[in-house]
């Protein structure tokens, strides 16, 4: 392979995971110089996304930062609770915000679940079906929107957290991390340039923004990193890790890549919430 060769996304992804987990460099280097890379493109990709630009395309890198659909303010108000934020990267629009849930609805989001989990699955970028991965080491399961009264309560919350209409969202997912569990850092939105999204474009537009809600402490480790940013976030139950990635242009924000640390003790449970640009389904 030669200097200029395109580093496949997988291994992005592999670079970024182990680059936040404190190895070495250079190590990271010789294992993909053993793996089949040229050294010297090795060591560009693994430098760049040491210094945080690399990672992101052309395309990201001009990325145009719109008013942020998140409202403003340290206290978003709900139909049935206010919520504070404490916490706001302005570029990408990322917030923490606490107590979004009670202690009550999260236990009830866990007990509703826990008889329903599968292996969770990733979207197969060059046909959009779904495939498992190793790193994704998870199990969860899908409520659709309004499915009960306790779920719909949670549906309109999030919604006006999130600024926009509950029926651009996708259903709340319920995953459940045990240790070593992790997500792998990668990106929410569907790539415009995969033939695998085309599917998923089709049902309510890209992805527009995030939430991961905590629902639980866990003991050690599990927290939501953002590896171009040097940024870690919770866990803390009942708060939340909000970001968005995608404006009105169609473009979308690479510096949004973000993953799940390792639980090094004990277990995690979250929820999470995707907005689409439209009706999702539509």
């Amino acid at each position: 392979m030669n200097a200029h060769v395109q580093v496949p996304e997988e291994w992005r992804d592999w670079i970024a995971r182990n680059l936040v987990r404190g190895c070495d460099p250079e190590m990271l280097i010789a294992d993909m110089v053993r793996a089949g890379f040229d050294a010297q493109a090795a060591r560009n990709v693994v430098s760049g996304l040491a210094d945080g630009d690399a990672a992101e395309p052309p395309a990201s890198r001009a990325y145009v930062h719109e008013t942020p659909r998140l409202p403003a303010g340290n206290l978003i108000r709900t139909p049935d609770r206010d919520v504070r934020v404490v916490l706001r990267v302005e570029q990408p629009t990322i917030a923490f915000v606490d107590s979004l849930l009670d202690a009550d609805e999260c236990d009830e989001l866990v007990r509703l679940s826990a008889h329903q989990l599968v292996r969770s699955t990733i979207v197969d970028r060059s046909h959009g079906g779904a495939g498992v991965t190793a790193g994704r080491t998870s199990d969860g399961m899908y409520f659709p929107l309004n499915a009960d009264p306790f779920i719909a309560r949670l549906d309109r919350r999030i919604a006006a957290l999130m600024n926009a209409p509950v029926e651009n969202g996708e259903g709340l997912q319920i995953l459940h991390y045990r240790t070593g569990g992790e997500y792998a850092p990668h990106y929410d939105y569907f790539a415009p340039e995969d033939a695998g999204s085309r599917t998923h474009l089709a049902q309510g537009g890209q992805r527009v923004a995030s939430l991961v809600i905590y629902l639980n402490d866990v003991d050690d480790g599990g927290a939501t990193v953002f590896p171009l940013l040097g940024l870690r976030l919770g866990p803390k139950k009942g708060a939340a890790v909000y970001f968005e990635y995608s404006n009105s242009l169609g473009q979308v924000d690479a510096r949004t890549l973000h993953g799940g640390l390792p639980v090094l003790r004990g277990e995690k449970w979250i929820a999470t919430k995707w907005m689409r640009q439209r009706r999702y389904g539509a």
